[in-house]
């Protein structure tokens, strides 16, 4: 049975663990660079991803955003392929992109076999010597400004993503997004670019991951041509994320041009690898996911106080957020809802899910891990996520088993633990008439979803 017809149901968990096959062989070039190999030879063709461990976790205050920039300037190409590095890959038949997190920058491509020589030479020599010029920084600053215009500033719900996180945190770099504050963006220097790439565009702070129709001793021998003559530099900082206990519950009105009231409420969470994070998955699953979901039935449908609510819970090297995000329906208020959000929430911390519940939510979870790996380039992603975010990409064979032992104590047992008042912050949005001459950002529509890739793609 394959990994399609798992993703479609009627199999049992333990059926479908043992049908997952994802042969994976790891090598470390002399210089650090770590390469993982899948081979997959039903299509013909092959993905490249490339994860940088850096992310905004890395930054500090005035310099954030620079690892999104950095993402950008990336497609400018290096020292032989400056202005060019789009056009050679869709020459070649293939397609390029990247996204930045909190936690890593990823570029990836996809491509035809016969280009994989080109494609590995392409980013050799971008990791080389990528062309970091004034003009070059100029023309992306200007570009990473007006997304941060378009998805922050002038977008309600951007504008509650990043606020619940700057309130929550006080000591973590989780406090600010990828996008960056509009005044570091504007700030950075060439020497710090030319520092920050020489830092953490080493190979021994990357992965490589080869995917498809590629042997292991091909994907290393070519990896190790092209990449093995990169010099190593000296590692970066450890970045050291310990949030003090909050002590209280944080409430903010936040006043913003926008049609409706909004609210979105944070709990501290933790991080990937620790042993409750797949408990508050199915927490989250429960509360969150889809029409049939708790808060959907009893906020949107049933007291209509809202069109919209999204869960989200991101798995990150640090402990993430676990938070809400509504927006409020005419006529009602950012309070009621936030009201009957907590009012679910305190349902399950006080009666544990029944085992039909725990069996969906279970269901859903594990269909959504084997969907991420039907494709060839999904695989890839999710190879090169758990060996950056768990130090280990083998982790990712264990989720199964994970998800499958999560009992219905352990999703109470969380939600007391980690859903409670001490821990909560909760920014409600206050709507403001637009300033004369603005024209009004649309209301989120019904099926508004907190976003669930905590990284900005190019």
């Amino acid at each position: 049975m394959g990994l399609a017809a798992i993703a479609a149901g009627g199999v049992s968990p333990a059926a479908a663990h043992a049908a997952i096959d994802v042969p994976v062989e790891k090598t470390t070039l002399a210089n650090g660079l770590t390469v993982l190999v899948h081979e997959d030879r039903r299509l013909p063709v092959v993905s490249l991803y490339i994860f940088f461990h850096a992310g905004s976790r890395n930054e500090r205050p005035g310099i954030t955003g620079i690892s999104h920039l950095f993402e950008h300037m990336m497609f400018n190409g290096g020292a032989h392929t400056e202005g060019k590095f789009d056009e050679i890959i869709e020459g070649n038949g293939g397609s390029t992109n990247g996204y930045t997190t909190r936690d890593f920058t990823v570029y990836l491509e996809s491509f035809p076999p016969p280009a994989l020589e080109r494609v590995l030479w392409l980013e050799a020599d971008r990791m080389r010597a990528l062309a970091i010029t004034e003009k070059n920084l100029e023309q992306e600053r200007g570009i990473v400004k007006e997304e941060r215009r378009l998805r922050t500033d002038d977008d309600p719900d951007g504008t509650l993503y990043e606020q619940v996180y700057l309130t929550a945190y006080n000591a973590s770099t989780y406090r600010w997004g990828p996008i960056g504050f509009m005044a570091d963006i504007g700030a950075i220097t060439l020497d710090e670019a030319k520092r920050y790439f020489r830092t953490y565009y080493a190979p021994n702070n990357a992965t490589v991951v080869l995917a498809g129709a590629v042997s292991p001793r091909e994907g290393f021998a070519l990896v190790e041509k092209y990449f093995g003559d990169i010099a190593a530099q000296a590692p970066p900082e450890k970045v050291v994320n310990i949030e003090p206990p909050q002590n209280g519950p944080k409430l903010v009105e936040y006043h913003k041009a926008a049609e409706l009231p909004a609210v979105a409420i944070a709990y501290k969470a933790v991080n990937a690898r620790h042993p409750d994070r797949p408990a508050l998955d199915v927490l989250q699953t429960i509360l969150g996911y889809g029409q049939s979901s708790r808060l959907h039935r009893a906020v949107v449908r049933q007291k209509e106080l809202a069109s919209g609510v999204g869960v989200s819970f991101n798995w990150g090297i640090d402990p993430e957020l676990f938070w809400f995000l509504a927006q409020a329906q005419p006529g009602k208020s950012a309070r009621a809802v936030a009201q009957a959000i907590e009012a679910e929430v305190a349902r399950l911390r006080e009666h544990a899910p029944d085992a039909r519940e725990l069996r969906k939510a279970k269901n859903l979870l594990q269909a959504d891990y084997v969907r991420g790996l039907t494709s060839i380039s999904g695989k890839a992603n999710q190879l090169g996520f758990y060996e950056v975010v768990f130090g280990d990409y083998r982790e990712m064979f264990k989720e199964m088993e994970r998800v499958e032992a999560v009992t219905a104590d352990d999703v109470q047992r969380v939600a007391r633990t980690y859903l409670v008042a001490n821990e909560r912050t909760t920014i409600e949005l206050v709507p403001e008439k637009p300033q004369a001459g603005a024209l009004p950002r649309p209301a989120l529509p019904p099926s508004a979803a907190v976003p669930q890739t905590p990284g900005v793609m190019r």
